[in-house]
């Protein structure tokens, strides 16, 4: 049975990278659909619903299954190797990932809000919102690739200063954008 798990392994990153490309992709289409609506009003209803029908697809084709995959596969492998559960660094990253899921499903409730036409967020909060997914990335790949060896205080320091280092630039980004009259 363990002779099978590199290959459970192999097929929970693949499905971890495209559950992370539909993430990306889909706060950025949420950025563009919030933004729709500063358009006029026949070009906002034209492009309202062609980030419906694409933002739905791209859920339902890409997302959604591949985040169902790579949880599956990441059973399948603690299954293959049960005493992975009880190493220190796989709690943290079952933490981790416990987050990426909240956020991908409130990711699925802003779509369906602005498939309904109510907005909350601006496009820079989503900007920021989009961050957090590669915030969690970051933490989980150098939870996984550093196990042991990483001291948690100076990894969650680590993570704190990049957070900040991604929100700033997201700031000066739009500030940029702002002096260019975007």
């Amino acid at each position: 049975m363990d002779s099978y798990y590199p290959y459970v392994l192999s097929v929970h990153i693949i499905f971890v990278v495209s559950w992370m490309a539909g993430l990306f992709y889909s706060v950025r289409l949420f950025i563009y659909h919030t933004e729709a609506n500063d358009r006029p009003e026949v070009e906002k209803e034209i492009l309202q619903k062609e980030f419906i029908k694409i933002e739905h697809k791209l859920w339902h084709i890409i997302t959604n299954p591949a985040m169902t995959f790579a949880v599956l596969a990441g059973i399948g492998m603690i299954c293959i190797r049960p005493g992975l559960l009880s190493t220190p660094w796989l709690h943290v990253k079952l933490g981790f990932v416990l987050l990426l899921l909240v956020y991908h499903f409130i990711c699925q409730r802003l779509m369906k809000q602005m498939k309904n036409g109510v907005f909350k967020l601006s496009s820079f909060k989503l900007r920021l919102w989009n961050e957090v997914a590669t915030v969690l990335l970051v933490a989980i790949v150098f939870t996984v690739v550093l196990k042991s060896a990483v001291d948690w205080v100076y990894g969650l320091i680590g993570l704190i200063v990049f957070s900040g280092g991604i929100m700033t630039a997201v700031k000066l980004y739009k500030n940029y954008r702002q002096k260019r009259g975007e």
